[in-house]
């Protein structure tokens, strides 16, 4: 595996299991953090906070598991999720009926470019294709 398929391995899978593991530690607080309209239940940001942290273990077995013939999630995959979730994330900015606080804007257009950037970054270097033999 090249080194920098091994890198946007990473960098996904790290990216991932931060996002996952806040939602899922603190789904109330990200709620009022982002001055998202309140809810009645915190279950669905648990549950993508779940989704998100399997996708970043999924990615390091991908990148780990190889040698020992197991395999994950690979680039393919991520490439996939990451503009499938930050293009409805971007959408839903744009035409959101809720008014977000500023703070709320800024960590969410954040969150939707760093994923972007990394599904640009894998379509690019082309690191989610098999090699040739």
């Amino acid at each position: 595996m090249e080194s920098r398929h091994k890198a946007l391995l990473l960098i996904d899978a790290i990216v991932n299991l931060m996002l996952g593991l806040v939602l899922l530690l603190y789904p109330a607080g990200i709620v009022e953090l982002l001055g998202l309209p309140p809810t009645a239940t915190y279950f669905y940001v648990i549950i993508l906070g779940a989704v998100l942290f399997g996708i970043g273990i999924a990615l390091l077995i991908e990148l780990y598991g190889i040698p020992r013939k197991v395999r994950g999630l690979g680039l393919g995959g991520a490439v996939a999720i990451n503009l499938c979730g930050a293009g409805a994330l971007v959408i839903w900015l744009v035409i959101s009926p809720f008014s977000l606080p500023i703070r709320g804007k800024i960590i969410l257009w954040s969150v939707a470019i760093v994923v972007l950037t990394l599904a640009f970054a894998e379509i690019v270097t082309k690191s989610w294709q098999y090699p040739r033999d």
